[in-house]
Protein backbone atom coordinates (compact mmCIF):
# COMPACT_ATOMS: atom_id res chain seq x y z
CA UNK A 1 0.00 0.00 0.00
CA UNK A 2 1.70 3.32 -0.60
CA UNK A 3 -0.57 6.90 0.38
CA UNK A 4 -3.77 4.41 1.16
CA UNK A 5 -3.53 3.17 -2.08
CA UNK A 6 -3.29 -0.29 -2.98
CA UNK A 7 -0.20 -2.03 -4.99
CA UNK A 8 -0.36 -5.35 -7.11
CA UNK A 9 3.47 -5.34 -6.70
CA UNK A 10 6.04 -3.20 -5.74
CA UNK A 11 7.96 -3.65 -9.58
CA UNK A 12 6.17 -5.24 -12.85
CA UNK A 13 8.47 -6.55 -15.39
CA UNK A 14 7.67 -7.12 -18.95
CA UNK A 15 9.01 -10.46 -20.30
CA UNK A 16 9.68 -13.54 -18.86
CA UNK A 17 13.29 -14.09 -20.93
CA UNK A 18 16.52 -14.79 -18.81
CA UNK A 19 16.58 -10.75 -18.18
CA UNK A 20 13.38 -10.22 -16.64
CA UNK A 21 13.78 -13.67 -14.72
CA UNK A 22 16.67 -12.38 -13.19
CA UNK A 23 15.31 -9.25 -12.54
CA UNK A 24 12.20 -11.29 -10.44
CA UNK A 25 14.66 -13.73 -8.54
CA UNK A 26 17.12 -10.50 -7.57
CA UNK A 27 14.05 -8.48 -6.91
CA UNK A 28 12.62 -11.38 -4.46
CA UNK A 29 15.99 -11.87 -2.72
CA UNK A 30 15.63 -8.58 -1.39
CA UNK A 31 11.82 -8.65 0.04
CA UNK A 32 10.50 -6.90 -3.61
CA UNK A 33 7.23 -8.38 -4.65
CA UNK A 34 7.12 -8.43 -8.33
CA UNK A 35 5.28 -9.45 -11.02
CA UNK A 36 6.58 -10.62 -14.24
CA UNK A 37 4.65 -10.27 -17.81
CA UNK A 38 4.68 -12.88 -20.33
CA UNK A 39 2.85 -13.77 -23.41
CA UNK A 40 4.55 -17.79 -23.36
CA UNK A 41 3.54 -20.24 -21.88
CA UNK A 42 4.80 -21.60 -18.42
CA UNK A 43 7.90 -23.22 -19.13
CA UNK A 44 7.36 -22.90 -23.12
CA UNK A 45 10.42 -23.81 -24.86
CA UNK A 46 12.56 -20.39 -25.75
CA UNK A 47 14.37 -20.33 -29.37
CA UNK A 48 17.77 -21.43 -29.16
CA UNK A 49 20.21 -18.65 -28.38
CA UNK A 50 22.47 -17.54 -26.23
CA UNK A 51 24.95 -20.36 -25.66
CA UNK A 52 27.09 -19.07 -23.01
CA UNK A 53 26.65 -17.84 -19.36
CA UNK A 54 29.58 -15.43 -18.60
CA UNK A 55 31.93 -15.58 -15.28
CA UNK A 56 30.25 -12.05 -13.85
CA UNK A 57 26.55 -13.88 -14.15
CA UNK A 58 27.65 -17.12 -13.21
CA UNK A 59 28.86 -14.99 -9.93
CA UNK A 60 25.31 -13.76 -9.55
CA UNK A 61 23.58 -16.89 -9.82
CA UNK A 62 26.07 -18.23 -6.74
CA UNK A 63 24.81 -15.32 -4.82
CA UNK A 64 21.31 -16.19 -5.86
CA UNK A 65 21.94 -19.50 -4.95
CA UNK A 66 21.17 -21.31 -8.63
CA UNK A 67 24.84 -21.70 -10.13
CA UNK A 68 24.93 -25.86 -9.44
CA UNK A 69 21.95 -26.18 -11.17
CA UNK A 70 22.82 -23.72 -14.01
CA UNK A 71 26.57 -25.93 -14.06
CA UNK A 72 25.07 -28.98 -13.98
CA UNK A 73 22.40 -28.62 -16.80
CA UNK A 74 23.43 -28.49 -20.41
CA UNK A 75 25.49 -30.84 -21.85
CA UNK A 76 26.60 -33.75 -19.94
CA UNK A 77 29.58 -33.49 -17.18
CA UNK A 78 32.23 -34.79 -19.05
CA UNK A 79 31.76 -33.14 -22.26
CA UNK A 80 34.22 -30.61 -23.04
CA UNK A 81 33.70 -26.73 -23.76
CA UNK A 82 36.58 -26.57 -26.21
CA UNK A 83 36.39 -24.38 -29.38
CA UNK A 84 37.47 -26.07 -32.36
CA UNK A 85 38.70 -24.43 -35.60
CA UNK A 86 37.76 -27.10 -38.54
CA UNK A 87 37.87 -26.66 -42.45
CA UNK A 88 34.35 -27.87 -41.59
CA UNK A 89 32.50 -29.87 -38.35
CA UNK A 90 33.51 -33.55 -40.16
CA UNK A 91 36.73 -31.92 -41.52
CA UNK A 92 40.75 -31.28 -40.69
CA UNK A 93 40.96 -29.39 -37.56
CA UNK A 94 43.14 -26.44 -37.03
CA UNK A 95 43.62 -25.20 -33.94
CA UNK A 96 41.55 -25.02 -31.01
CA UNK A 97 40.99 -23.19 -27.59
CA UNK A 98 40.55 -25.64 -24.35
CA UNK A 99 38.10 -24.96 -22.43
CA UNK A 100 37.25 -27.68 -19.08
CA UNK A 101 34.08 -29.59 -18.88
CA UNK A 102 31.65 -28.95 -16.69
CA UNK A 103 32.91 -31.55 -14.18
CA UNK A 104 36.26 -30.43 -13.85
CA UNK A 105 35.33 -26.67 -13.95
CA UNK A 106 36.65 -25.86 -10.73
CA UNK A 107 39.76 -27.90 -10.66
CA UNK A 108 41.29 -28.14 -13.58
CA UNK A 109 44.23 -25.62 -15.03
CA UNK A 110 43.84 -26.17 -18.54
CA UNK A 111 42.67 -23.32 -20.59
CA UNK A 112 43.19 -19.63 -20.54
CA UNK A 113 39.87 -18.68 -18.56
CA UNK A 114 41.29 -21.30 -15.90
CA UNK A 115 43.36 -19.12 -13.90
CA UNK A 116 40.85 -15.91 -13.17
CA UNK A 117 40.24 -14.77 -10.29
CA UNK A 118 37.08 -15.67 -9.55
CA UNK A 119 34.81 -18.48 -7.57
CA UNK A 120 33.07 -18.79 -10.63
CA UNK A 121 34.06 -19.72 -13.92
CA UNK A 122 31.73 -19.41 -17.27
CA UNK A 123 29.22 -21.91 -18.11
CA UNK A 124 28.66 -22.88 -22.01
CA UNK A 125 24.69 -24.07 -21.48
CA UNK A 126 21.68 -23.30 -24.38
CA UNK A 127 19.51 -20.86 -23.25
CA UNK A 128 16.94 -23.89 -23.70
CA UNK A 129 18.34 -25.28 -20.57
CA UNK A 130 18.89 -21.79 -18.66
CA UNK A 131 15.47 -20.78 -19.24
CA UNK A 132 13.53 -23.14 -17.59
CA UNK A 133 15.97 -23.22 -14.41
CA UNK A 134 15.77 -19.41 -14.47
CA UNK A 135 11.68 -20.04 -14.42
CA UNK A 136 10.80 -22.51 -12.02
CA UNK A 137 12.41 -20.95 -9.73
CA UNK A 138 11.17 -18.03 -10.09
CA UNK A 139 7.56 -18.93 -9.79
CA UNK A 140 8.79 -20.87 -6.46
CA UNK A 141 10.38 -17.72 -5.11
CA UNK A 142 8.46 -15.36 -2.42
CA UNK A 143 6.70 -12.30 -3.85
CA UNK A 144 7.08 -13.09 -7.28
CA UNK A 145 3.96 -13.76 -9.53
CA UNK A 146 4.29 -14.86 -12.86
CA UNK A 147 1.26 -14.33 -15.36
CA UNK A 148 1.41 -16.26 -18.40
CA UNK A 149 -0.53 -16.20 -21.42
CA UNK A 150 -0.35 -12.61 -20.94
CA UNK A 151 -0.21 -9.44 -22.82
CA UNK A 152 0.79 -6.08 -22.40
CA UNK A 153 -0.80 -3.52 -24.23
CA UNK A 154 0.34 0.04 -22.21
CA UNK A 155 2.06 1.49 -19.46
CA UNK A 156 1.04 5.27 -17.55
CA UNK A 157 2.64 6.30 -14.52
CA UNK A 158 2.11 9.43 -12.30
CA UNK A 159 3.81 10.59 -9.40
CA UNK A 160 3.00 7.70 -6.78
CA UNK A 161 3.16 4.57 -9.38
CA UNK A 162 2.60 2.93 -12.59
CA UNK A 163 -0.46 1.48 -14.03
CA UNK A 164 0.34 -1.37 -16.86
CA UNK A 165 -2.87 -2.48 -18.91
CA UNK A 166 -2.41 -6.50 -19.56
CA UNK A 167 -4.92 -8.78 -21.25
CA UNK A 168 -5.32 -12.75 -20.71
CA UNK A 169 -8.23 -15.08 -21.62
CA UNK A 170 -10.12 -13.54 -19.02
CA UNK A 171 -9.89 -9.73 -20.78
CA UNK A 172 -8.07 -6.79 -19.80
CA UNK A 173 -7.10 -5.38 -16.28
CA UNK A 174 -4.86 -2.86 -15.11
CA UNK A 175 -1.89 -3.42 -12.48
CA UNK A 176 -0.15 -1.18 -10.36
CA UNK A 177 3.10 -1.17 -9.30
CA UNK A 178 5.83 1.23 -7.44
CA UNK A 179 8.17 0.65 -10.45
CA UNK A 180 8.35 -0.64 -14.29
CA UNK A 181 11.06 -2.55 -15.81
CA UNK A 182 10.52 -3.42 -19.69
CA UNK A 183 12.69 -6.47 -20.49
CA UNK A 184 10.49 -7.27 -23.31
CA UNK A 185 13.40 -8.15 -25.99
CA UNK A 186 14.59 -6.13 -29.19
CA UNK A 187 11.22 -4.95 -30.77
CA UNK A 188 10.19 -3.56 -26.77
CA UNK A 189 6.80 -2.23 -27.01
CA UNK A 190 7.80 -0.16 -23.56
CA UNK A 191 11.10 0.99 -25.43
CA UNK A 192 8.16 2.51 -28.01
CA UNK A 193 6.19 3.86 -25.28
CA UNK A 194 8.58 5.68 -23.38
CA UNK A 195 9.93 7.30 -26.66
CA UNK A 196 13.33 5.94 -26.75
CA UNK A 197 15.58 5.44 -29.80
CA UNK A 198 17.43 3.08 -31.60
CA UNK A 199 20.40 4.06 -33.12
CA UNK A 200 23.93 2.76 -34.38
CA UNK A 201 24.89 0.62 -37.08
CA UNK A 202 21.51 -1.31 -38.40
CA UNK A 203 22.80 -3.94 -40.54
CA UNK A 204 26.55 -5.84 -40.08
CA UNK A 205 25.87 -8.88 -41.92
CA UNK A 206 22.79 -11.42 -42.40
CA UNK A 207 22.77 -14.66 -40.25
CA UNK A 208 20.84 -17.82 -40.55
CA UNK A 209 20.46 -20.08 -37.88
CA UNK A 210 19.15 -23.29 -37.89
CA UNK A 211 18.70 -25.71 -35.05
CA UNK A 212 18.99 -29.36 -36.28
CA UNK A 213 19.08 -32.84 -34.65
CA UNK A 214 21.46 -35.17 -36.53
CA UNK A 215 22.07 -38.09 -34.94
CA UNK A 216 24.41 -40.00 -37.22
CA UNK A 217 26.66 -36.18 -36.58
CA UNK A 218 29.47 -37.20 -34.55
CA UNK A 219 29.77 -40.96 -35.84
CA UNK A 220 31.38 -38.80 -39.44
CA UNK A 221 34.04 -37.49 -36.87
CA UNK A 222 37.29 -38.88 -35.91
CA UNK A 223 37.16 -40.84 -32.62
CA UNK A 224 39.96 -39.68 -31.61
CA UNK A 225 39.54 -35.83 -31.32
CA UNK A 226 37.73 -34.96 -27.97
CA UNK A 227 34.42 -33.06 -28.97
CA UNK A 228 34.17 -29.04 -28.75
CA UNK A 229 31.29 -27.13 -27.60
CA UNK A 230 31.64 -24.77 -30.84
CA UNK A 231 32.65 -25.27 -34.23
CA UNK A 232 34.29 -22.54 -36.40
CA UNK A 233 34.67 -23.85 -39.94
CA UNK A 234 36.20 -22.38 -42.50
CA UNK A 235 36.33 -23.33 -46.09
CA UNK A 236 35.82 -21.91 -49.99
CA UNK A 237 32.05 -22.37 -49.80
CA UNK A 238 30.87 -21.47 -46.51
CA UNK A 239 32.14 -20.35 -43.33
CA UNK A 240 29.49 -20.82 -40.17
CA UNK A 241 29.22 -21.83 -36.88
CA UNK A 242 28.14 -24.52 -34.86
CA UNK A 243 27.47 -25.13 -31.32
CA UNK A 244 26.28 -28.65 -29.75
CA UNK A 245 23.22 -28.08 -27.76
CA UNK A 246 22.93 -31.40 -25.79
CA UNK A 247 26.18 -33.08 -27.06
CA UNK A 248 24.37 -35.65 -28.05
CA UNK A 249 22.09 -35.34 -31.42
CA UNK A 250 21.19 -31.84 -31.59
CA UNK A 251 23.44 -28.93 -32.77
CA UNK A 252 22.90 -24.96 -33.53
CA UNK A 253 24.29 -24.40 -37.05
CA UNK A 254 24.78 -20.33 -37.99
CA UNK A 255 25.60 -19.76 -42.08
CA UNK A 256 27.39 -16.06 -42.23
CA UNK A 257 26.16 -14.67 -45.17
CA UNK A 258 28.92 -12.14 -46.94
CA UNK A 259 28.28 -8.27 -47.63
CA UNK A 260 26.98 -9.43 -50.91
CA UNK A 261 24.39 -11.72 -49.73
CA UNK A 262 21.09 -11.40 -47.89
CA UNK A 263 19.85 -14.88 -48.26
CA UNK A 264 21.29 -18.25 -49.46
CA UNK A 265 19.86 -22.06 -49.92
CA UNK A 266 19.71 -22.92 -46.20
CA UNK A 267 19.95 -27.12 -46.93
CA UNK A 268 23.48 -26.07 -48.87
CA UNK A 269 25.26 -23.72 -46.47
CA UNK A 270 24.27 -26.58 -43.34
CA UNK A 271 25.75 -29.08 -45.53
CA UNK A 272 29.33 -26.98 -46.13
CA UNK A 273 29.40 -26.18 -42.76
CA UNK A 274 28.99 -29.72 -41.46
CA UNK A 275 31.07 -31.53 -44.58
CA UNK A 276 28.41 -33.84 -45.93
CA UNK A 277 27.21 -34.92 -48.83
CA UNK A 278 23.55 -34.64 -49.79
CA UNK A 279 22.78 -38.43 -48.63
CA UNK A 280 22.93 -37.20 -44.80
CA UNK A 281 19.97 -37.32 -43.04
CA UNK A 282 19.35 -34.90 -40.45
CA UNK A 283 16.10 -32.75 -39.40
CA UNK A 284 15.11 -28.98 -38.52
CA UNK A 285 13.91 -28.03 -35.11
CA UNK A 286 13.76 -24.47 -35.91
CA UNK A 287 14.82 -21.58 -37.54
CA UNK A 288 15.63 -18.05 -37.83
CA UNK A 289 17.10 -15.56 -40.20
CA UNK A 290 18.21 -12.12 -38.66
CA UNK A 291 20.39 -9.07 -38.64
CA UNK A 292 23.62 -8.93 -36.53
CA UNK A 293 23.39 -5.01 -35.56
CA UNK A 294 24.87 -2.37 -33.51
CA UNK A 295 21.88 -0.12 -31.67
CA UNK A 296 21.98 1.22 -28.37
CA UNK A 297 18.71 3.51 -27.39
CA UNK A 298 19.11 7.13 -26.38
CA UNK A 299 17.56 6.48 -22.95
CA UNK A 300 17.32 3.51 -20.35
CA UNK A 301 14.62 5.24 -18.22
CA UNK A 302 11.15 7.46 -18.02
CA UNK A 303 10.98 8.43 -14.29
CA UNK A 304 9.38 5.03 -12.62
CA UNK A 305 10.11 3.02 -16.09
CA UNK A 306 13.17 1.09 -17.26
CA UNK A 307 14.79 -0.53 -20.22
CA UNK A 308 17.12 -3.53 -19.54
CA UNK A 309 18.85 -5.95 -22.04
CA UNK A 310 17.58 -5.98 -25.96
CA UNK A 311 15.03 -3.68 -24.82
CA UNK A 312 17.79 -0.98 -24.27
CA UNK A 313 20.71 -2.72 -27.05
CA UNK A 314 21.51 -4.48 -29.13
CA UNK A 315 24.35 -6.27 -30.73
CA UNK A 316 25.97 -9.32 -32.73
CA UNK A 317 25.71 -12.01 -29.75
CA UNK A 318 29.42 -13.18 -29.50
CA UNK A 319 30.17 -15.34 -26.61
CA UNK A 320 26.16 -14.64 -25.63
CA UNK A 321 27.46 -11.29 -24.45
CA UNK A 322 24.12 -9.68 -25.68
CA UNK A 323 22.14 -11.79 -22.53
CA UNK A 324 25.24 -11.63 -20.51
CA UNK A 325 25.04 -7.91 -20.57
CA UNK A 326 21.44 -7.97 -20.08
CA UNK A 327 21.48 -9.52 -16.87
CA UNK A 328 24.37 -7.03 -15.67
CA UNK A 329 21.69 -4.11 -16.76
CA UNK A 330 18.96 -5.68 -14.72
CA UNK A 331 20.94 -6.66 -11.82
CA UNK A 332 22.21 -2.87 -11.84
CA UNK A 333 19.07 -1.83 -11.29
CA UNK A 334 17.19 -4.65 -9.29
CA UNK A 335 19.90 -3.43 -6.28
CA UNK A 336 19.11 0.35 -7.11
CA UNK A 337 15.50 -0.71 -7.01
CA UNK A 338 16.16 -2.59 -3.91
CA UNK A 339 17.83 0.38 -1.90
CA UNK A 340 15.07 2.54 -3.00
CA UNK A 341 12.16 0.54 -1.40
CA UNK A 342 14.15 -0.76 1.69
CA UNK A 343 13.67 3.58 2.51
CA UNK A 344 16.98 3.87 3.27
CA UNK A 345 17.86 5.05 -0.45
CA UNK A 346 16.64 8.31 -1.60
CA UNK A 347 14.82 8.86 -5.41
CA UNK A 348 18.35 9.87 -6.86
CA UNK A 349 20.07 6.67 -6.25
CA UNK A 350 17.93 5.41 -9.40
CA UNK A 351 20.28 7.79 -11.40
CA UNK A 352 22.62 6.14 -11.24
CA UNK A 353 21.12 3.58 -13.84
CA UNK A 354 21.44 5.31 -16.79
CA UNK A 355 24.33 6.59 -15.40
CA UNK A 356 26.42 3.81 -15.02
CA UNK A 357 24.93 0.99 -17.50
CA UNK A 358 24.33 3.15 -21.11
CA UNK A 359 28.05 3.75 -21.40
CA UNK A 360 28.89 0.41 -20.82
CA UNK A 361 26.84 -1.35 -23.36
CA UNK A 362 28.02 1.12 -25.61
CA UNK A 363 31.59 0.30 -25.20
CA UNK A 364 30.66 -3.64 -25.46
CA UNK A 365 28.43 -2.99 -28.68
CA UNK A 366 31.72 -1.68 -30.20
CA UNK A 367 33.85 -4.79 -29.07
CA UNK A 368 31.16 -6.62 -30.12
CA UNK A 369 31.12 -5.02 -33.68
CA UNK A 370 34.73 -4.96 -34.10
CA UNK A 371 35.15 -8.55 -33.28
CA UNK A 372 31.96 -9.17 -35.74
CA UNK A 373 34.10 -6.93 -38.85
CA UNK A 374 37.06 -9.14 -38.16
CA UNK A 375 35.72 -12.07 -38.39
CA UNK A 376 33.68 -11.48 -41.64
CA UNK A 377 37.19 -10.79 -43.19
CA UNK A 378 38.94 -14.14 -42.66
CA UNK A 379 40.90 -14.27 -46.01
CA UNK A 380 41.09 -17.98 -46.55
CA UNK A 381 44.32 -19.18 -48.08
CA UNK A 382 43.26 -21.21 -51.31
CA UNK A 383 45.23 -24.33 -50.33
CA UNK A 384 43.37 -24.78 -47.00
CA UNK A 385 41.72 -27.97 -47.45
CA UNK A 386 44.46 -29.24 -49.68
CA UNK A 387 46.22 -32.62 -49.13
CA UNK A 388 49.97 -31.14 -49.57
CA UNK A 389 52.69 -29.61 -47.41
CA UNK A 390 51.16 -26.25 -48.75
CA UNK A 391 47.90 -27.24 -47.60
CA UNK A 392 49.15 -28.41 -44.10
CA UNK A 393 51.07 -25.31 -43.93
CA UNK A 394 48.14 -22.86 -44.60
CA UNK A 395 46.15 -24.74 -42.03
CA UNK A 396 48.64 -24.29 -39.49
CA UNK A 397 48.80 -20.81 -40.18
CA UNK A 398 45.68 -19.80 -40.53
CA UNK A 399 44.69 -22.03 -37.14
CA UNK A 400 47.41 -20.08 -35.20
CA UNK A 401 45.30 -16.70 -36.91
CA UNK A 402 42.01 -17.64 -35.92
CA UNK A 403 42.37 -19.19 -32.07
CA UNK A 404 45.07 -15.78 -31.61
CA UNK A 405 41.25 -13.65 -32.90
CA UNK A 406 38.81 -15.87 -31.37
CA UNK A 407 40.31 -16.34 -27.71
CA UNK A 408 39.63 -12.96 -26.54
CA UNK A 409 35.87 -13.87 -27.01
CA UNK A 410 35.94 -17.19 -25.50
CA UNK A 411 38.36 -16.32 -22.39
CA UNK A 412 36.51 -12.29 -22.27
CA UNK A 413 38.28 -11.63 -18.77
CA UNK A 414 37.71 -8.02 -20.04
CA UNK A 415 34.31 -8.18 -20.52
CA UNK A 416 33.54 -9.71 -17.50
CA UNK A 417 36.06 -7.58 -15.11
CA UNK A 418 37.48 -4.94 -16.67
CA UNK A 419 34.81 -2.29 -17.38
CA UNK A 420 34.62 0.76 -14.99
CA UNK A 421 31.83 3.20 -14.02
CA UNK A 422 33.06 6.54 -14.42
CA UNK A 423 30.37 9.19 -13.98
CA UNK A 424 27.95 7.56 -11.49
CA UNK A 425 26.31 9.74 -9.13
CA UNK A 426 26.94 7.57 -6.45
CA UNK A 427 29.98 6.34 -6.42
CA UNK A 428 32.71 8.51 -4.39
CA UNK A 429 36.15 8.93 -6.75
CA UNK A 430 39.62 9.88 -5.90
CA UNK A 431 40.87 11.35 -8.78
CA UNK A 432 42.81 8.33 -10.07
CA UNK A 433 41.51 6.86 -13.35
CA UNK A 434 40.57 3.54 -13.97
CA UNK A 435 42.68 1.17 -16.05
CA UNK A 436 41.86 0.25 -18.93
CA UNK A 437 40.61 -3.26 -20.88
CA UNK A 438 40.05 -5.36 -23.64
CA UNK A 439 37.60 -7.66 -24.41
CA UNK A 440 40.20 -10.20 -23.23
CA UNK A 441 42.42 -8.75 -20.73
CA UNK A 442 42.03 -6.07 -17.83
CA UNK A 443 43.74 -4.88 -14.98
CA UNK A 444 42.51 -5.52 -11.36
CA UNK A 445 41.84 -2.21 -9.15
CA UNK A 446 40.23 -0.63 -6.06
CA UNK A 447 39.63 2.52 -8.17
CA UNK A 448 36.26 3.89 -7.31
CA UNK A 449 33.97 2.44 -10.04
CA UNK A 450 36.17 -0.91 -10.85
CA UNK A 451 35.39 -4.48 -9.64
CA UNK A 452 36.44 -5.01 -6.01
CA UNK A 453 39.51 -7.99 -7.52
CA UNK A 454 38.83 -11.14 -5.75
CA UNK A 455 40.66 -13.38 -3.78
CA UNK A 456 40.13 -16.04 -0.99
CA UNK A 457 40.27 -15.87 2.41
CA UNK A 458 41.60 -17.59 5.52
CA UNK A 459 38.89 -19.99 5.90
CA UNK A 460 39.04 -20.65 2.01
CA UNK A 461 35.66 -18.66 1.29
CA UNK A 462 35.23 -16.59 -1.32
CA UNK A 463 35.28 -13.06 -0.62
CA UNK A 464 32.30 -12.21 -2.66
CA UNK A 465 30.46 -14.97 -0.07
CA UNK A 466 30.72 -12.18 2.72
CA UNK A 467 29.12 -9.33 0.93
CA UNK A 468 25.62 -7.80 2.15
CA UNK A 469 22.60 -6.78 0.22
CA UNK A 470 24.37 -3.17 0.42
CA UNK A 471 27.72 -2.52 1.01
CA UNK A 472 30.40 -4.14 2.58
CA UNK A 473 33.77 -2.89 4.04
CA UNK A 474 37.34 -4.23 3.01
CA UNK A 475 39.66 -3.48 5.86
CA UNK A 476 43.23 -4.78 7.08
CA UNK A 477 42.40 -6.32 10.87
CA UNK A 478 42.99 -4.01 12.96
CA UNK A 479 41.75 -0.64 10.91
CA UNK A 480 39.02 1.09 12.75
CA UNK A 481 35.76 0.52 10.77
CA UNK A 482 33.35 1.53 13.27
CA UNK A 483 32.51 5.13 12.81
CA UNK A 484 31.70 4.32 9.37
CA UNK A 485 29.08 1.50 10.46
CA UNK A 486 28.09 3.28 13.15
CA UNK A 487 26.47 5.67 10.14
CA UNK A 488 25.65 3.24 8.16
CA UNK A 489 23.11 1.98 10.91
CA UNK A 490 21.92 5.24 11.66
CA UNK A 491 20.56 5.27 8.01
CA UNK A 492 19.75 1.68 8.21
CA UNK A 493 22.04 1.19 5.35
CA UNK A 494 23.02 -2.85 5.52
CA UNK A 495 26.73 -3.34 5.90
CA UNK A 496 28.96 -6.16 5.85
CA UNK A 497 32.61 -6.06 7.40
CA UNK A 498 35.48 -8.06 5.99
CA UNK A 499 38.89 -8.44 7.92
CA UNK A 500 41.89 -9.82 6.70
CA UNK A 501 45.34 -10.13 8.30
CA UNK A 502 46.38 -9.39 4.68
CA UNK A 503 44.98 -8.04 1.21
CA UNK A 504 45.89 -8.33 -2.18
CA UNK A 505 48.06 -5.50 -3.57
CA UNK A 506 45.27 -3.91 -5.74
CA UNK A 507 44.32 -3.07 -2.01
CA UNK A 508 45.91 0.24 -1.64
CA UNK A 509 43.95 1.60 1.23
CA UNK A 510 43.16 0.70 4.69
CA UNK A 511 39.43 0.75 3.92
CA UNK A 512 37.62 0.09 0.91
CA UNK A 513 34.01 0.43 0.32
CA UNK A 514 32.06 -2.28 -2.13
CA UNK A 515 28.99 -2.47 -3.25
CA UNK A 516 26.80 -6.13 -3.12
CA UNK A 517 27.37 -6.10 -7.45
CA UNK A 518 31.09 -5.56 -6.63
CA UNK A 519 31.57 -2.26 -7.57
CA UNK A 520 34.42 0.09 -5.17
CA UNK A 521 32.40 2.86 -4.51
CA UNK A 522 35.29 4.40 -2.51
CA UNK A 523 38.58 3.92 -0.55
CA UNK A 524 40.61 5.71 2.25
CA UNK A 525 41.55 5.96 5.72
CA UNK A 526 38.79 5.35 8.03
CA UNK A 527 36.67 8.90 7.78
CA UNK A 528 35.51 10.99 10.89
CA UNK A 529 32.15 11.69 11.43
CA UNK A 530 31.06 13.81 9.44
CA UNK A 531 33.29 12.57 6.51
CA UNK A 532 31.25 9.42 6.82
CA UNK A 533 28.25 11.15 7.07
CA UNK A 534 28.78 12.86 3.49
CA UNK A 535 29.98 9.73 1.91
CA UNK A 536 27.27 7.62 2.74
CA UNK A 537 24.60 10.65 2.06
CA UNK A 538 26.15 10.69 -1.34
CA UNK A 539 25.89 6.88 -1.66
CA UNK A 540 22.38 6.57 -0.62
CA UNK A 541 21.42 8.82 -3.39
CA UNK A 542 20.30 11.70 -1.53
Amino acid sequence: MLNGETMDADVIVVGAGPVGLVAALDLSSRGVSVIVVEEREFLEPPNVKCNHVASRTMESFRRLGIAAEVRAAGLPRDYPQDVAFRTSLTGRELSRIPIPASGERYTSRVGPDTSWATPEPPHRINQTFLEPILARNAAAAPGVTLLNRTRFHSVRQDEAAVSALVSDAAGERTLRARYFIGADGGRSAVRKQIGAKLSGDPVLQHVQSTCIRAPKLYSLMSADEPRAWGYYTFNSRRVGHVYAIDGIETFLVHTYLSSAEEAVDRDEAIRAILGVDEAFEYTIVSKEDWVARRLLADRFRDRRVFLAGDASHLWVPFAGFGMNAGIADVLNLTWLLGARLAGWAEDGILDAYEAERRPITEQVSHFAMNHQRKLARPGLPAELEDDTPAGEAARSSFGAAVRELNEPQFAAAGLNYGYAYHDSPIIAYDGEEAPGYTMGSYTPSTVPGCRAPHFTLADGSSLYDHFSAGYTVIARRGVDTSVLAGEAAHRRIPLAVVEADTLPAEYLCPVTLVRQDQTVVWRGAPPDRAAAAELWEKLRGA
